[in-house]
């Protein structure tokens, strides 16, 4: 079983204009509206890949009720906390060029109650079989050790962790222990503390390092550089594939989406590695945040090139 936990989920507004006039009149060309957050995004992609998932997590206001609606309609099990204010409303501006503006509201204020009801929620569905994904930002009105408190909980009932954040919040739940990790580039080089662009060998350094700490699966999106994937025993990189892109939003969470389907169908580690390769690749081509078509990502796990890194001593 997976389960996605969005704690801070939006309304993903999407327009595109020909070029963005800053303090003038911008005119739009389309509009798209689509239920988001990380986790929400996840749930998505693993439906489309034929998978299954229970989101959770917060929801608020007519917002929250668009998002509901929405799983409904896609055939995905959800089990929210309802909380008083509205979900958030996130508006990403696509120009012509491909430069990107996005606009991220905060979201509702939530209480430590509604934080442990979540927690005991969360921890009713913890079992060995579960694996669950911390994915994403959360409300400021909560702690930055909240991933790694939901980390501890459910680990204690031997459910697993795949965890997709960035900061504060991504070191205190590396504290934690959690299983497997999805990091950018930039993310990965902010926790290292470099302050320049890493090579692939200090990435691959740093990944190796979170192995040694009980990290068991490391994916480091790269951009246009591919990604990597760190496994005990176990070390590849691929070259980006070449695709018609709309947008790079939302190909990590297809990544995450990836990985957890491919850990709930037990795949192994090259078909787990071509099938993130291919919903990231495929998730670039779509409109927003809307999956990529299994058909497509099923005609990109043929194109992915793995190469072995060289030190496979993990």
């Amino acid at each position: 079983m997976v389960i996605t936990v969005s704690m801070n989920p939006a309304i993903d507004k999407t327009v595109d204009i020909p070029c963005l006039q800053p303090g003038g009149l911008n005119r739009i060309s389309r509009v798209e509206y689509d239920a988001g957050g990380k986790g929400i995004n996840v749930s998505k992609t693993i439906r489309e890949l034929g998978g299954e998932s229970i989101a959770m997590g917060f929801l608020g206001g007519n917002a929250g009720k668009t998002i509901e609606n929405v799983l409904n309609e896609k055939q995905i099990r959800h089990d929210f906390i309802w909380v008083n204010g509205e979900t958030r409303t996130n508006t990403k501006v696509f120009e012509t060029n491909g430069a990107v503006t996005e606009l991220n509201e905060p979201g509702p204020v939530i209480t430590k109650e509604q934080v442990g009801a979540l927690l005991e929620k969360l921890s009713g569905y913890a079992a060995e079989n579960t694996l669950f994904i911390l994915a994403g930002s959360i409300p400021n009105s909560v702690d930055k050790d909240i991933y790694a408190r939901i980390t501890r909980l459910v680990h204690e009932q031997g459910a697993k962790v795949l965890m997709d954040a960035d900061g504060e919040l991504f070191r205190n739940a590396l504290a934690a222990g959690p299983d497997m990790i999805k990091p950018n580039r930039v993310e990965l080089e902010e926790y290292a503390g470099f302050d320049y662009r890493a090579s692939d060998e200090e990435l691959f350094h740093i990944a190796k390092k979170l192995m040694e700490e009980g990290v068991r699966t490391a994916a480091v999106s790269m951009g246009k550089s591919g990604a990597m994937f760190v496994r005990p025993g176990y070390a590849v990189k691929c070259p980006a594939l070449s695709v018609k892109a709309h947008s790079t939003v939302g190909a990590g969470d297809a990544m995450v989406a990836a990985l957890a389907y491919a850990w709930d169908q037990k795949l192994g580690d090259e078909e787990t590695v071509r099938l993130c390769m291919a919903a990231s690749a495929g998730a670039v081509t779509t409109v927003g945040t809307k999956p990529p078509a299994r058909e497509l990502v099923d005609s990109l796990m043929e194109q992915v090139i793995i190469e072995k890194m060289e030190d496979q001593s993990l």
